[in-house]
Order: structure tokens, then C-alpha cells, then sequence
């Protein structure tokens, strides 16, 4: 057989074997292969924790370090009984370092007030305003005589020309001063308790808010202390740091009077005293003297006794 036979014979088989060694050819260069570009979005930053509001809401007190029962209701003008009660307290002594405590009254029904719903107009009752009819001004051609016309209607009856108008004197402001912080209005009850001094003596310190939340009357041990005014004893006795053997009479609502320092009480709890009547003695417990130390406090808040105290 010749060679150009066997090559003719051979062609369709070396045909797949030159295809198979080009596709298993390695290129000299890598293939390039494109990927997605990822972008990392930053992860937003947590929300900073809620501030824990420290005000107290009206008529709860958050307990502070230090706090008593009977401090905390002799700051908010009430009787520390009531606050066990209210707060259902097993132990008046145990209260704790951010205890809410109620300090006035819980309400016995909250009502629902509802606002009055304000109705459109009826439009089929609007009456539309009047035209304004006014006499027409007869137009005239501008002449010197027209002039002369118009500027005597600009004069008053008399024939006068008006009077110009007077400059008026500016006035002056009176620089504004700072004001002392204003006391709560009193009630009507309030307005009726009637007061006299609760002992002889010399007066040895004034109020001062800051300072001394009442007076300090000096005297001798065993003097009469006396009720200032008519009311019912709150609390008797020396659970109050700094203020001794303790005596709270309760005049209204709104006021009560605080008499410390006794040598001895001479009322007990609940008890219902008149204006001057003996409640206690006059000493030196938790003082360094012989002294009657006298509050008036207005919805727990101390205020300066001699405006509610008779001259002398």
C-alpha cells in the first residue's frame, strides 16, 4: 500500500488527536477573570442607653441616701402613717436607697375629662357682610382754583390749618430686678388659721432657707411650749435627726407648724389641740442650749414664720 494511501487512511483519526492536544495546551498567560467588588456598608452604632430621669413626678419621692420615713413625710407636709399606708409598707424603718415612694394622696377615681369638640358654622346661615356704599368724588381736571378748594377742606371748622401733632416723650423702663422666688398662694383655709407666738423669749435666730428652716426662740428649761394654732398632732416624738423631742401640729391641708428641742411632749398622735394650749416643754434635746426651734411649713416646704406671726 502506498503512502498516500495509509496518510488518506489515517487523516480522519489524527484529526480528534491534534484537536484533544490543542485544548490541553497550557497559554503562557494566566486567564483573567473578573469578580464582584464587595463593599463592607459600616454597621451603625448602637443607640446610647436612655438617661434614667432622677426628678421625682409629682407626688412620688425617690428615696436618697440618708432618708427617713418621717423626714421624708415632714418634707412633704405629710403624716408618715399615711405614707406606710399608701405605699403598703410592712416596716416603716426598712425603705431602700431609689425606692419610689408615694407622697400624697392616691386619687380614689381618675376622672376622664373630655375637650368640647368645636362644630363647623352652618354656611347656609352666613349672611355675607354688606357692600360699602360711599358717595363717588366727583373727578375734576387739575387746575389752580381746584387746589385752592382742596386745601380749605383740610382746615378745621374754624378756618384754621391743623395744628401739627405732638411729639410724645418716650418712655423709660424701669430696669428689672431680680425677684425672690415667689410663695405658693394660700387657700381659703389656709387664709383661716389664725396664729400667736408659741413662746415667750427672745428671738436668737431669724429664717433663713438656706440656713435655718425656722426660728429659735431662746428660754428656760421646762418653759410652756404652745400650740401655735388649732390643728391635730401629726407625729410626737424624736424620730427626726437634729430636731430632738418633736411635736408636728397640723393646721389645714396646706400648713403645719413643728415645735423641737423639748425637754418633754405633752400630746400624743392624733390628738386634737387648740391655739395656745400646752403640747410640750421647753429643753435642749439635739441642741447645744435651751431653745424652741418653731417651723411653718406650706405643702412640706419651710416659710419664714413672722409673716404668718402676730407683731410683738
Amino acid at each position: 500500500m502506498s503512502m498516500t494511501k495509509k496518510t488518506s487512511l489515517y487523516a480522519p483519526l489524527l484529526l480528534p488527536l491534534l484537536m484533544l492536544a490543542a485544548c490541553t495546551t497550557t497559554p503562557n498567560q494566566a486567564p483573567v477573570i473578573e469578580r464582584p467588588i464587595t463593599r463592607h456598608t459600616p454597621r451603625p452604632a448602637p443607640a446610647p442607653a436612655p438617661v434614667q430621669e432622677t426628678k421625682d413626678r409629682d407626688g412620688y419621692y425617690t428615696v436618697r441616701k440618708g432618708d427617713t420615713l418621717l423626714r421624708i413625710a415632714l418634707d412633704n407636709g405629710q403624716n408618715y402613717r399615711d405614707l406606710v399606708t399608701w405605699n403598703n409598707l410592712a416596716n416603716p424603718n426598712d425603705i431602700k436607697v431609689d425606692q419610689v415612694l408615694r407622697v400624697a394622696p392616691p386619687e380614689e377615681a381618675p376622672g376622664v375629662r373630655t375637650a368640647a369638640v368645636a362644630m363647623p358654622p352652618d354656611t347656609t346661615k352666613i349672611v355675607p357682610p354688606p357692600k360699602k356704599t360711599e358717595p363717588k368724588g366727583d373727578k375734576k381736571p387739575f387746575a389752580e382754583g381746584t387746589l385752592a378748594e382742596q386745601q380749605k377742606l383740610d382746615r378745621d371748622g374754624d378756618g384754621k390749618p391743623d395744628a401739627p401733632p405732638k411729639a410724645e416723650k418716650p418712655v423709660q423702663l424701669a430696669s428689672a430686678k431680680p425677684s425672690a422666688p415667689a410663695q405658693p398662694a394660700l387657700s381659703a383655709e389656709d387664709r383661716d388659721v389664725s396664729w400667736m407666738w408659741p413662746s415667750d423669749g427672745r428671738v436668737v435666730a431669724q429664717f433663713d432657707e438656706g440656713k435655718n428652716k425656722g426660728i429659735d426662740i431662746a428660754g428656760r428649761p421646762g418653759q410652756q411650749v404652745l400650740a401655735a394654732g388649732a390643728g391635730k398632732v401629726m407625729y410626737a416624738g424624736s424620730g427626726i435627726r437634729g430636731y430632738g423631742n418633736l411635736v408636728i401640729v397640723k393646721h389645714s391641708n396646706g400648713l403645719l407648724s413643728a415645735y423641737a428641742h423639748n425637754r418633754s411632749i405633752l400630746v400624743k398622735e392624733g390628738q386634737t389641740v387648740n391655739k395656745g394650749q400646752t403640747i410640750a416643754e421647753m429643753g435642749d434635746s439635739d441642741s447645744d442650749s435651751v431653745k424652741l426651734h418653731f417651723e411653718i411649713r406650706q405643702q412640706g416646704k419651710p416659710v419664714d414664720p413672722s409673716k404668718f406671726l402676730p407683731n410683738r
